[in-house]
Parts: structure tokens; sequence; C-alpha cells
């Protein structure tokens, strides 16, 4: 959730720091902070709101110099939004040095480290696990910052992602990670850390990912060491924290920075939603194969038998995740004829669930860093399930902690709120059933068919997109009302929440997805006149049945505002506003009538006047229980 940088190299380290902070503003946060270490000893900044008022600061206040440094942007979980809780966090050594470290992730054994280190003489000035874990390592420092980290480690229970430096050692950067993202950039003569790609693309695209419980040691400084910028030495090992050494492979970021900068758009979330054409183009790129009318799969290809004679699927996600796992739940059923359940992460691993021989556990993460959904997966996996990713990033956790998968390959996904990513793990998905449904019980026709019209859903998409000043206008109608309820049946059920959520997320407003059945079972009370109320009502096997919601919905007064198929004249009649997708087999329907939602949630925000990108109390990835 939090954001980490460091950087030790023959630049001034304080610059590329906030520049790497500002990359990770996107993730969310409340605070911001760096930590410069010299020759002079440690320089430590702080600041509550936006990178800028830290930046602003370093400017300033100055004595930033050095050219090795941490800097963290923190979401609040033990301690309120406050200067002394803002990361780097300190510690004194026994011999005078200091210790500043920044963290992502919980210590769930920090009081008991508290009171020890407090009847040792340490006085903590935050409410924070952070400062316990920076004064553990100082407490154990005897001259080896990489040796002192490996035990403090030894000492904690809980997550973590960490990078840290000491005065006595100028140049060097120590980190480490359990449960929590963290990789080391190698760039001419320097290292970068960082809990995300973004924050190192710019200076380099080979990269190392650290595994649980391994630490890293990064130096970098001046032969002669004076740390003037002149001939610099640079090394780095890699070891557990029981300090066995341990090989890291050096691999390649699979995207540029040109992807993560705003290409002239006003929002990262605009930019994405107008990139999902593209982004399903890249996603089934290679995976069709017309000869043979057939779902190619490599990175199933070896647990193919397994997977056919699977008996349940179980997919776990929490988020915008969780509703395209509900669009996998209904395509596994419907496609492949095999029995499958979309279950929220956080609930599932501790329910003792119960996991039979045949068992195949789908993981479903953007980010493939969500804590929750590891834990799941990994949970499943004891259990004997088959553990299965679809994720985004590429060398992610649970792409690396799973039996096989499918990323999804639509880019990286800058804005909070999910857009681009959902699309692409509906489509894996949906491959993916194809693909068990080709070998199960579907005809050679059947999937040709589903085949052909899935590779004319870019275009289609691009046609829906063309209706964004037409649902800005529907929206601006109804911008100031403060509850909204959104319903769908069948394939589009899972639409609909998510179309709620986009809402809720970004510009705020209460809003409710649900069956449109389920309505007339206690919501229906909430409608009154003016109320908006969004259907997903496509031609299907439902339409009928949804026609009748709306028709309730309209007898109380409530505004209707309907995502229909070209082409239906009768649905005018029953709506105040229409937002058109082109016809589609009611399997892929999602992938368009999402897209409706997507732009009416980006436009509520924009017309209320909230921070599309960056959504107060949100983060990107949520790497904590």
């Amino acid at each position: 959730m939090c954001g980490i940088v460091g950087y030790v190299g023959p630049k001034p380290a304080a610059s590329l720091l906030v520049e790497g902070l500002k990359r990770l503003e996107y993730r969310g946060y409340d605070s911001a902070g760096l930590a410069i270490t010299s020759d002079k000893g440690i320089k430590i900044g702080k600041s509550v709101g936006r990178v800028s008022v830290l930046e602003n600061l370093v400017k300033t206040t100055g004595g930033f110099d050095g050219f090795c440094g941490v800097a963290h942007t923190r979401w609040a979980t033990h301690g309120e939004p406050s200067e002394p809780n803002a990361h780097p966090h300190s510690g004194l050594t026994k011999s005078g040095h200091t210790i500043a470290l920044v963290h992502n992730g919980i210590i769930e054994n920090y009081i008991p480290l508290r009171k020890y280190l407090a009847d040792r003489g340490h006085v903590f000035e935050s409410e924070t696990d952070t400062e316990v874990l920076a004064k553990l390592v100082a407490e154990v420092y005897n001259g080896d910052l990489e040796k002192a980290v490996q035990t403090a480690l030894r000492e904690v229970r809980g997550g973590y992602a960490i990078a840290v430096i000491c005065d006595n050692e100028p140049h060097t950067i120590v980190a480490a990670r359990k449960g929590s993202p963290l990789i080391v950039g190698i760039a001419d003569s320097a290292y970068v850390v960082a809990s995300d790609a973004s924050a190192i693309i710019a200076h380099t695209t080979q990269v190392i990912t650290l595994d649980d419980y391994q630490v890293v040691r990064l130096c970098a400084g001046a032969e002669d060491k004076k740390g003037d910028g002149g001939p610099w030495a640079v090394d780095f090992r890699t070891t557990t924290i029981d300090n066995v050494s341990v090989a890291r492979e050096v691999t390649e970021l699979e995207f540029d920075l040109e992807q993560i900068e705003l290409g002239g758009y006003e929002h990262f979330m605009l930019k994405e939603i107008m990139e999902q054409p593209e982004a399903i183009r890249n996603c089934l790129r290679g995976r069709i194969d017309h000869r043979e009318g057939r779902v190619v799969l490599g990175g199933l290809s070896a647990i193919t038998r397994d997977l056919i004679r699977a008996h349940r699927f179980i997919i776990t996600a929490q988020g915008t995740a969780y509703h395209a796992g509900l669009i996998g739940e209904y395509l596994l059923e419907d496609l492949a004829k095999v029995p499958a359940r979309c279950e929220y992460a956080s609930e599932f691993r501790y329910r003792n669930p119960i996991i039979e021989e045949g068992t195949v556990a789908i993981a479903v993460s953007q980010s493939g860093e969500t804590a929750d959904t590891l834990a799941a997966l990994t949970e499943a996996k004891e259990r004997g399930a088959i553990a299965l990713g679809v994720v985004n990033s590429v060398g992610s956790t649970i792409s690396r902690e799973t039996d096989a998968g499918v990323y999804l390959h639509v880019g990286p996904e800058i804005g909070v709120a999910s857009t681009k990513a959902f699309v692409g793990q509906v489509a894996v998905l949906t491959l993916i059933s194809l693909y068990l449904g080709k070998r199960r019980f579907l005809s050679d026709e059947v999937v040709k068919a589903y085949l052909r019209q899935l590779e004319t859903l870019p275009d289609l998409v691009s046609r829906v997109l063309e209706q964004s000043d037409h649902i800005r206008k529907c929206v601006e109608d109804c911008i100031d009302r403060d509850n909204w309820l959104f319903l769908g049946r069948g394939y589009n059920y899972p639409v609909a929440i998510e179309g709620a959520l986009k809402l809720k997320e970004i510009s705020y407003i209460h809003a409710e997805g649900m069956p449109a059945a389920e309505m007339k079972h206690g919501p229906i009370a909430l409608i009154d006149k003016g109320m908006p109320v969004v259907f997903v009502a496509t031609r299907g096997s439902q339409y009928d049945k949804v026609i009748s919601n709306i028709e309730e919905v309209r007898a109380r007064g409530g505004r209707t505002l309907v995502v229909a198929t070209e082409g239906d004249e009768d649905i005018h009649k029953y709506a105040d506003a229409v937002f058109t997708v082109p016809d589609i087999a009611e399997p892929l329907q999602p992938m368009l009538t999402v897209i409706p939602l997507q732009i009416l949630a980006y436009h509520a925000a924009v017309l209320r006047g909230h921070d599309v990108d960056k959504p107060r109390n949100l983060a990107k990835s949520v790497t904590v229980e």
C-alpha cells in the first residue's frame, strides 16, 4: 500500500528519491518522508500530505546532501497521519550511530518488542510499529548493518518490506522483504530500491526481485570514500535472514516510461479507460489459434491434464478482482461445465475451507501482491489444491507462488480505481474457460464462434468509448444525488456491483450493486423520486425480467440509467438515459457493459471536483490485511 524508494549511486539522492515518490503517489498515502546519509550524518525530513510538500521542505530547509538515502509514502495503519508517525523512523545504536528505516507491512509482535526496547533505554516518538523495527536494528547493530538487519528480522512476526541506512556506512542500503513487494534496479554505477517498478523504470529496466526472508546489501560509493561523485565502485549481495547466500536472477521490466506517463490525458484513470481496446488486443495476442480453433495458454500447458480432471474451481480475490472472479465463476460453470465458486480471499483463509482432491484455486490480482489473496492461495495450496494465478505484474509474488498461471499483459495500471485490469482479468478467465471447455464439452464450432467474437472486442469497446460525452451529460442531471443503485442479472450482476464500486471509490457517492431481483427484498424501500438507478439490461436470457425491474423503479419515481444493446429501440420507453453496447454473446457481454459504468464513475468524480487518481483513504495495492 505504501511506497518505498531507496537510492545509492553517483548522483545526489534527494531529487531522485522525491521523483521516485511522485511516481508512487498513485498507490495511496497520507504522509511522506526521506532520509539522506552522508559523511555528516543522516538528515531526515517528513511531511503530512502530498509529496510536493516534502519536496518544498527539502528545497527550503537544505542539508539534504549525500548520495545515499531512503524515502517513503505512508498510508496510516498504526497511528494517525502526522509527522512523528511518518517514515523514515530512526534509532540510535549503542555506539552513537543513527539508523534510519522505511517499512511497508505490519509488525505483529511490535508491542512486546516495544517494551523490550523501552526497558533498554530507547525512547519512542511515534505510535507506529515501524519505529520498533528501526530501534531493534539499532539495538543489535555492532558495526555491520547487514548483520543487524538479519538479526532483527529473526525476532519479528508479520509482513515487511524495508530499506535501511546507517550513518556509519554512508554508501550502503540494506533491504529485505517478507510478504510485501520489493525490487532492486541495477543502474549505471547505482542501485534503486523500490516497492514498485514505477519508481525504477526511469533509471533502469534491469531488476532483481527479492523473495520472502531475503536480504540485499547494496553498496555504491566513491572509491576514495569522499562521496564527491568521483570514480564509483558498486557491489551487491543477497542472503537470507539467516545469512545464507542466495543467487538472484536479473530480469527485464516489461514496460517503459511512456506507459506510466499521462500522455496528454487529464487523469490516469481516463487514459486507462481509453487504452482498453489495445489492452484487450495485447491480452489476446498469441492466445487464439484460428486454424485449429483453440485457445493457446502456454502458462497452463504443464498441468492441462490436471485441470481437465478437476472437480471444482475456487476463485479467490478482493475488490475489483473479486468482481472479475464472479464473472469467472459463471464462465467456468457455463462454458467448461465444472463447479466453480468465487470467494473473498479474506474470508476464505479464516474459515477452515474444505479442499477436496481435484480442487483448483485461482488467485486473481492486478498487482500479484494482494495480501489477503496471497494468503488464501497459500492456504489452498497447503490443503492440496492446484494453484493458478491470474495477475498483471510479471514476477509478482502470486505469480511465483502458483503452480501455473496466465498474465494479463494489459500494461501498467496507475489509476487506483482499476479499469483495464478488470477487463483483462475477465478476458483471461474467458480464455481459461474456453481452454477447458473445448477439452471437456464444447464443440469445435462453438469454440470457434466465441473466439471470432472475442477478437472483435477491441473494436467494439472503441465504439462504446465514443459515448463518453453523452454519458457525462446524463451524469450531470443527477450528480447532486448521494445514493445510487446498480442492478443487473446473470453475467451482468457482477458488472453492476463493479459499477457501484467504481462510483464509491472515486466520487464518494454511496452506491449499492446487487442482483436486480434482490431489489424487491428490501432495497426497494430506498427508492424515492429522482433516485438514480443504473440497470444493465442488454439482450439476453433474462432481458424481460430486467425490464420488469426497471418498471418497478419507474413506478416509484426513480431515475433510470440503462446500459442496453445497440438497436434496442423499445428500451427508450423505460429509460431516462440509455448507454448502448454492441450485440455479442452473453458470456462476453461484461467486457462491454462495464465500460459505460467506468466512464460514468469517472465523470461523476470530475464533476464533484475530486482527485480521480488519488481517491481518499485508498491504495492501489493492498499489501496488508
